[in-house]
């Protein structure tokens, strides 16, 4: 144990010294949604393509590692690619590739294994009605419920999303997108997204539903596309103070007091069917719908004239997934979560560092144990949420099982 401490220590201080030695110098801060790696195909700019590109790199620490595994390991947490295109002021492309969690148990000798294959995260086209209404499809990220499961990967407070808040992930759709057709815009302050889309066949859960067992999430495969093919989505949020960009789906974290926002939204989702329980012991089955709902407060404002800036978030959210389903992260029952985040007041032109605190708490119709977890942690902003490390705590409880977690992540794109 005390090795593996000096071990993890000596790998954070080197990481560290190593990340600002290579981007500290660069003092130029900018937006995330500046132009970046931008193309002009035209000469007034209406046609053009962008690139995006990012990494994440992590040590990470456990203590609930068996004891004939190492409690530290590395990880690449995420390396994407995504580009999107406007030949007119009317029409968008948007591809987007990479893959998540790479490591040393997933990779193979020669690449070849699933976990070091890239995969196709986003793909959609998109027309624009007027200048405050888009209908789009494809394999998109425009979902319903909540902020955080709209997430951009980018800007992020905490170290990582909220797991819970992906409330579909796996289980109807392919990393947290749909195939569908979406419609995104706004009236006044108001934005508004919502979509209808095909459930995946083959997902996550593919349990077979047992009597007095609480339901499965396997609509679509066991009931099949007639009855449970299709999910419906809508997400809804009032901008009262700066008015943020819909132009993308991927939400902000944070501004780092760039903006002053003050947003309350709602958001559903609905899937048909999408459960299904056992009613007797030679093969009779009953479909069951599956419900989210959840409703947040997003809050940012920048303090005095040195830097310093305030953040706060909170939801709650209410899965239905079928009769006491309970599986993985999923489970029918409440959640509330909420993070906050300081910016402690520096030159803007120099590292800026952000102090955070999150806390979760998942319960559960299927048992009288509840999920909590409590996260603390650090971002050093070198270049804005373009170069940043951060360094956080987390400890995650479920009935008797506990872990507590330290997290190096240094996080790059451009």
């Amino acid at each position: 144990m005390k090795n593996s401490l000096l071990k993890l220590t000596f790998t954070m201080i080197m990481s560290a010294m190593t990340y600002q030695l290579s981007f500290g110098q660069d003092t130029k801060v900018t937006d995330p949604y500046q132009d970046g790696l931008k193309v002009k195909l035209s000469e007034d700019g209406a046609r053009y393509f962008r690139l995006i590109s990012w990494a994440q790199a992590q040590t990470v620490y456990r203590d609930d590692a068996p004891s004939n595994t190492s409690p530290v390991n590395f990880n690449l947490r995420r390396a994407r690619i995504l580009m999107y295109s406007q030949i007119s002021k009317k029409f968008l492309l948007l591809t987007h590739f990479g893959l998540n969690s790479l490591n040393a148990n997933n990779m193979s000798p020669t690449g070849v294994a699933d976990g070091s294959q890239l995969f196709l995260h986003d793909a959609w086209v998109q027309y624009s009605i007027n200048e405050k209404h888009t209908l789009g499809g494809g394999l998109h990220y425009y979902n319903g419920i909540s902020r955080l499961n709209n997430q951009s990967t980018l800007n992020m407070i905490t170290l990582d999303n909220n797991r819970q808040s992906w409330a579909t992930l796996g289980l109807s759709d392919q990393f947290v997108r749909h195939v569908g057709v979406f419609a995104k815009g706004s009236f006044g302050k108001l934005q508004y997204r919502v979509a209808v889309n095909e459930a995946v066949t083959n997902g996550l859960d593919a349990r077979a539903p047992v009597v007095n067992e609480g339901a499965v999430y396997g609509g679509k495969r066991l009931l099949g596309s007639a009855t449970a093919g299709f999910t419906y989505a809508g997400y809804f949020e009032y901008n009262f103070l700066d008015q943020e960009s819909n132009f993308l789906p991927y939400k902000v974290g944070s501004y780092l007091g760039a903006k002053r926002v003050f947003n309350i939204g709602s958001g559903f989702y609905v899937h048909p069917n999408g459960a299904v329980i056992a009613t007797d012991t030679i093969g009779g089955l009953s479909g069951q719908n599956v419900s989210i709902f959840a409703g947040d407060v997003f809050y940012e404002t920048p303090i005095g004239e040195k830097g310093a800036a305030f953040s706060v978030y909170a939801t709650f959210q209410y899965n239905n997934y079928g009769e006491n389903y309970l599986y993985s992260a999923y489970g029918s029952g409440t959640m509330i979560y909420g993070h906050i985040g300081y910016v402690i007041p520096g030159d803007k032109s120099k590292t800026r560092f952000q102090p955070y605190v999150s806390f979760a708490n998942h319960a559960y119709d299927a048992t009288p144990n509840a999920r909590n977890n409590i996260g603390a942690g650090i971002n050093a902003y070198f270049t804005g949420h373009h170069s940043k490390l951060t360094l956080e705590y987390k400890n995650e409880q479920f009935g008797a099982a506990q872990a507590n977690i330290v997290t190096l992540q240094a996080s790059i794109f451009l």
